[in-house]
């Protein structure tokens, strides 16, 4: 039983988690240049802040990438804080993008993907070989979730992990937590989000327990950024726990009315992976949308929550 889940499970996760990486390191190389250079020019405005984050996530396929790379940015003064929070409510949008296209179940297509673009790759110019990384990218991320569907059979059978969900199914906060927890481990919020579709299908976990796992993924994609910020600037601290508070704020605001979300998403489609993508891209939708037009003021607030101590002493 263990080895029929975890031998999937640690295969799946690898293809995925390396998909992810090949896609990011293609589309990095056709556009990772000029991505610095766009977040430093075109920031001025939060609205502009937030297309250049929304962007830039969807060409890195990884927000926590983005916010480090805004750390980064912060922390050599090329950007001001005060123009990242714009960046920050774009990146968790841009996420969304991700999960939507892993929804659409297009796994029969991971093979011929992966085929492609190794023999794009294997082309002699530069560009094209970098779009043959990111075709052979989504052909993994779909291999890879196809070998994790097969961990969920052994699981729905298990009486024990069962009644484990069962029981967590009674408290959405066990699944806030198995979301952070495991997305800052892995830290591929993606990957728990796929896990956590596969789940539902075998109806191992309930629809509100799997919303409450996909809320905590947000938050647990904050762990890297953390990270990444110890030894910086203030200014990168602020961006930090700007994304992390931001994203702790929208999970305790939602999570009272999960089961008005999957109503909304059930509406919207009968198919649970799609739902999951419909509810995480309604979460970041309304949560950025509704946070854009008070960006200063967030500023503002973190600035006051985690102030520069040089500046006051002056």
């Amino acid at each position: 039983m263990i080895v029929s889940i975890l031998a999937p499970f640690t295969f799946g996760l690898s293809f995925f988690l390396f998909g992810m990486y090949a896609m990011r390191t293609g589309f990095q190389n056709l556009a990772g240049k000029k991505m610095e250079e766009w977040m430093s020019r075109f920031t001025r405005t939060p609205v502009h802040s937030f297309w250049i984050g929304l962007l830039t996530t969807f060409v890195l396929q990884s927000s926590s990438a983005v916010t480090v790379l805004t750390i980064g940015l912060t922390n050599a003064g090329l950007i001001q804080f005060t123009q990242t929070v714009g960046i920050i409510l774009g990146t968790n949008l841009g996420t969304t993008v991700t999960t939507e296209l892993i929804a659409l179940k297009l796994e029969s297509f991971a093979i011929p993907m992966l085929l492609v673009g190794v023999a794009l790759w294997l082309m002699p110019r530069r560009n094209i070989r970098c779009i043959g990384l990111v075709v052979a990218g989504f052909g993994l991320i779909f291999l890879g979730i196809d070998t994790m569907k097969i961990m969920a059979k052994p699981l729905e059978q298990s009486e024990t992990f069962r009644s484990l969900f069962m029981e967590s199914s009674h408290s959405i906060w066990v699944g806030l937590i198995t979301g952070i927890v495991f997305t800052a481990l892995i830290h591929s919020g993606s990957a728990t989000t796929v896990i956590t579709m596969g789940l539902l299908t075998h109806q191992v976990v309930s629809m509100e327990t799997a919303l409450a796992i996909v809320l905590g993924a947000n938050i647990g994609t904050c762990f890297t950024a953390v990270i990444a910020s110890i030894g910086t600037n203030i200014a990168s601290k602020q961006v930090a726990w700007c994304h992390t508070l931001f994203n702790v704020a929208g999970a305790l605001v939602f999570l009272p009315i999960l089961p008005q979300l999957a109503l909304v998403s059930a509406f919207l489609t009968d198919n649970p992976s799609m739902q999951i993508a419909h509810s995480q891209t309604i979460f970041n939708l309304v949560c950025s949308l509704a946070a854009l037009p008070f960006a200063a003021h967030i500023a503002r607030f973190i600035q006051w929550l985690i102030p520069d101590k040089r500046k006051i002493s002056r």
